[in-house]
């Protein structure tokens, strides 16, 4: 999977300006997975990867009743799998839209069913809360969550899911890109070495680039 982010220029290293994440923190590296969505091979071989993983993690027929995808980058990887798994497919907001069990939840699936969901990325799991949330309050049952990639850098996401009762499994981490067979030729000695120094201590560099210190509100 880092070979493939890789491969698409999802990785995308910033030598003077820092990006902002959705979360707040500020980073110098941002992974950005929907560009494989563009590219019909490198996509492919993700779902390939995911739908391996699935199988690997949780047997030839994965014990899932339901695919619910999180608004908006996880819905077309919901999409592709929930297809090769030939199973409902849900997606599910970040916020309520109207009022009702089913405000935060759209697609159908019967009260009860056990619902694998997909997001592109994790960064400090804020939004996987409001996910597991929406999908609960709809009558689903949640106890895993798969993403491309875990950006383990930043504190209070081990918290979040532990609260929340979830399992993140990820295709990629930091660990997997720095890997020499992954980067080799792909990443730059120079960009190496950025993404490492930053990896020493993400919230203090996060902190001295205009973004936050810590997660804004204890874990819920």
């Amino acid at each position: 999977m880092a070979r493939l982010l890789l491969e698409a220029g999802a990785v995308q290293v910033s030598h003077d300006r820092p990006f902002v994440l959705a979360a707040g923190w500020a980073s110098p590296v941002y992974v950005d997975c929907r560009r494989l969505l563009g590219m019909p091979h490198l996509r492919a071989g993700a779902i390939a990867l995911a739908l391996d993983y699935l199988r690997q993690r949780f047997g030839a027929a994965p014990p899932f009743d339901a695919v619910a995808g999180g608004e908006t980058a996880g819905i077309p990887w919901a999409s592709w799998i929930a297809d090769r798994l030939g199973l409902p497919l849900l997606y599910v907001r970040k916020r309520p839209l109207g009022i009702g069990r089913h405000a935060q939840v759209e697609g159908g699936a019967p009260e009860g069913s056990r619902v694998l969901l997909v997001d592109d990325l994790a960064t400090d799991a804020a939004s996987k809360v409001a996910f597991a949330q929406g999908l609960r309050t709809a009558g689903m049952r949640l106890s895993d969550a798969l993403v491309l990639f875990h950006n383990r850098a930043f504190p209070g996401w081990d918290a979040r899911l532990e609260h929340l009762g979830l399992s993140l499994h990820a295709l990629a981490s930091w660990d997997d890109v720095l890997r020499p067979e992954a980067g080799e030729t792909l990443l730059s000695p120079a960009d190496r070495d950025v993404i490492e120094r930053f990896l020493r201590d993400p919230a203090g560099w996060s902190a001295d680039h205009g973004g936050r210190r810590a997660p804004m509100t204890p874990p819920r």
